[in-house]
């Protein structure tokens, strides 16, 4: 990870201005993010306090800072400062013995991501290089290689003020969104330099055609173009950046007035530059969905050390690591009959009754979770109680809620702070429910986090009054029970059920906590395929993803058929975190769909997929307790006879099979070599499965008869099944 505290400034030069002032690595944190994304929540409490796997958001921030060398921190409090200050003061973080200075800087008047750096400019508190950062962004890299790489471009060339922190990320060809929920960024740069040319994150995804500047043309012989690149939102910023927001006050958003605003300024000149990660991890907390997808992440230790049982957080110390990704704390009260399914989280004095089963999610401390309750693909936070025979399906649920006997939660819906939901109710895809009446004014520019105090409300419907009509009309993916909405059951709840101001429920799918739906994947997969091809060769204008170098050869990292092979063994991650979905009762046919999705946004074959789950399912054998390689072979074969149809769904002609034995071949050697002396016994058993056809086995030893000696292991151990494959086959060209 990122460089200790006691190696800061170890490979700094003894003459470098910096040191010689003794100025600490400083950061600015914004504790707002400056739209309306998470409201109703929001309204309640500030994003940077709202819990991620039972951990304030700005906990994972401020632990990166500190990991990777920041000294001084610059908390921007606007929306809810009292509380983020409160919380901070009462933290480790401002405790005598905490190595890491963090001082909060206050202001009532800032509406947008500008305002805040102009009062952090007008307090005159930084002094040379500084990190800029959201408060909900999740990281684990190290900052030295970029650190240093800005100071270095610094020395050269003092118009290089800025270096932004992107990563890979390719976006579906489906919805244009990254797995992150987020839209689709274009960014264009330097190969050589790195020097950032353009930036668009508002690309209309239905043009298939972007317009460039002949300036930026001519000024620029060689430069890639990209739509598979991700913002995580960390910049290493110089001085200047807060000067140039005091010069123009049109800077508002970050990107698309500041990063923007710079690039087509050709007066001052001044240079943005990119830094690539790879294998770390970094990103922001956008939407709901990416939130769900983040919390994912942690669970699966993609973001280590920050996980929860690792003692970096005082409130996750207690937290246990069972098979299958599943945390529990210690003090959890769970009934013998009660199952806790792969990737959940169960918080510290939470009780789960009879007969109830939870998957896929987080529950927080102090929860009260009844008899016969579904919960799945959910977020419980702290002090919940829901009562017997309630369904939850990837849904958000918010401290202090109360659930009544029967209630459904269907896919999508948010209900905030204290919310009652009566008996047998059933609450519509995508609702969000608040305490809080729906304010009138909505900022159509995003830049304002919570309501002002003298705009009106609409009349909000309550949990009372809509329910039936909401029942009957929703024109939803997803089922709603034939009881839900009756009144005269029992008590009917407290709180007020919030409207879409555009298009209904029509957008609510892209940044929803619920995965989307199968209707909508088939409507845009549709829609995409049927699209006409269009030319790109079109004047000033260039492909949405590639590379544009006139009159030069074609160098870099990329190989020459534009493959990325730097992303396969992500791509395999991907497949098996939706794959553990399967695992919990979701219905095949919605992962196979899923799994689809990536297979089109990662530009994947069959054969990848395939591989991918492949690989999956001999984990699941792996994962079963063993204690001799009979009883290995025995927990893998019972695994791939579960699992054969979403196998064999993907192996359509021999060469996918074949692919498939060549997977099995690189898991024996590099990724589990437990399976190596049982390869030839699994691979009888996937040929009398039907999942791989004589035809494949007997082409894939064909193929190994020109190859080295180390590339015939397997096929020497395969030999007698091989040569029993092959006399079979004659005798069938006999009878014949």
């Amino acid at each position: 990870m990122a460089q200790k505290r006691g190696q800061r400034g170890a490979s700094s030069s003894a003459d470098d201005p910096e040191v010689v002032a003794r100025v600490p690595l400083q950061a600015v944190l914004l504790a707002d993010s400056f739209n309306l994304k998470f409201r109703p929540i929001t309204l309640e409490r500030p994003k940077v306090l709202l819990p991620l796997v039972n951990v304030p958001m700005i906990e994972y921030t401020l632990a990166w800072l500190d990991s990777v060398g920041v000294e001084e921190v610059f908390v921007f409090c606007c929306a809810h400062s009292q509380q983020v200050k409160q919380y901070l003061n009462q933290s480790e973080w401002t405790k005598p013995a905490a190595r890491l200075s963090v001082t909060t800087i206050e202001s009532h008047d800032a509406i947008s991501a500008g305002d805040a750096l102009r009062v952090i400019y007008e307090k005159s508190v930084i002094r040379g290089d500084f990190v800029l950062i959201s408060g909900d962004t999740v990281s684990n890299m190290s900052l030295a290689q970029a650190l240093h790489e800005h100071k270095e471009r610094r020395k050269k060339d003092p118009l290089a003020i800025m270096t932004m922190v992107i990563k890979h990320s390719k976006p579906s060809n489906v919805t244009h969104q990254t797995r992150l929920g987020t839209d689709e960024v274009i960014m264009a740069f330097d190969p050589e330099t790195k020097e950032l040319l353009f930036y668009d994150d508002k690309a209309d995804p239905s043009q298939r055609i972007i317009s460039l500047d002949k300036i930026l043309l001519a000024d620029s012989p060689a430069f890639y173009m990209h739509n598979d690149k991700q913002d995580c939102y960390i910049d290493i910023c110089s001085p200047e950046v807060l000067s140039l927001f005091m010069d123009n006050f049109d800077y508002q958003h970050l990107r698309r007035h500041f990063v923007k605003g710079l690039l087509v300024d050709d007066i001052m000149g001044y240079k943005i530059f990119t830094h690539e990660i790879h294998s770390s991890y970094a990103a922001r907390i956008d939407n709901f969905r990416s939130y769900d997808t983040v919390s994912k992440d942690i669970m699966q230790s993609w973001t280590y050390p920050l996980v929860p049982n690792v003692r970096y957080f005082g409130c996750c110390s207690n937290m246990k690591l069972d098979r299958q990704g599943v945390f529990k704390a210690l003090d959890v009260v769970q009934s013998r009959s009660a199952q806790i399914g792969a990737v959940t989280l169960i918080g510290s004095g939470s009780t789960i009754g009879d007969h109830s089963v939870i998957s896929n999610s987080v529950i927080g401390q102090e929860c009260n979770i009844g008899r016969n309750v579904s919960v799945h693909g959910c977020y419980i936070w702290n002090n919940v109680i829901i009562e017997d025979d309630c369904k939850l399906n990837h849904a958000i649920v918010c401290d202090g809620v109360h659930l009544r006997t029967g209630v459904v939660l269907e896919p999508g819906v948010i209900l905030s702070f204290k919310v009652e939901v009566g008996q047998q109710i059933t609450i519509p895809a995508y609702s969000k429910v608040s305490l809080l009446p729906q304010p009138s004014i909505q900022d159509s520019d995003e830049e304002l986090e919570y309501a002002d105090a003298n705009s009106g409300v609409i009349e909000s419907p309550s949990i009372t009054s809509i329910i039936s009509t909401r029942n009957a009309e929703l024109n939803s993916d997803y089922s709603v029970t034939e009881n839900s909405g009756l009144s005269e059951v029992g008590i009917s709840g407290v709180g007020y059920i919030w409207c879409s101001y555009e298009g209904g429920n029509d957008e609510e799918w892209r940044h929803s906590v619920a995965p989307i739906p199968a209707s909508k994947l088939a409507e845009l997969s549709h829609d995409y395929y049927e699209d006409p091809d269009v030319s790109y060769q079109e004047v000033n204008s260039t492909p949405v993803s590639g590379e544009l170098r006139p009159d030069s050869e074609i160098t870099g990292d990329d190989d020459a058929d534009g493959t990325d092979y730097g992303d396969s063994a992500d791509f395999d991650k991907e497949v098996e975190a939706t794959f553990q979905r399967a695992l919990t009762g979701v219905n095949q046919e919605n992962v196979i769909l899923e799994i689809n999705s990536l297979r089109l946004s990662c530009n994947k074959s069959h054969a990848d997929c395939a591989g991918a789950l492949f690989l999956s399912v001999i984990k699941l054998g792996l994962e079963a307790p063993h204690s001799s390689n009979g009883e290995l072979y025995q927990n893998t074969a019972k695994e791939i006879n579960r699992w054969k149809d979403i196998l064999k769904h993907y192996l359509k002609s021999v060469d996918e099979e074949i692919e498939i034995i060549l997977k099995f071949e690189e898991i024996c050697l590099e990724i589990a070599t437990e399976f190596s002396p049982l390869f030839s016994t699994i691979l009888s058993s996937l040929y009398e499965k039907d999942i791989l056809s004589e035809d494949a086995i007997l082409s894939w030893a064909s193929e190994k008869e020109g190859a080295d000696e180390s590339d015939k292991i397997f096929v020497k151990q395969s030999e007698r099944f091989i040569t029993w494959l092959k006399e079979a086959s004659e005798e069938d060209d006999e009878d014949d």
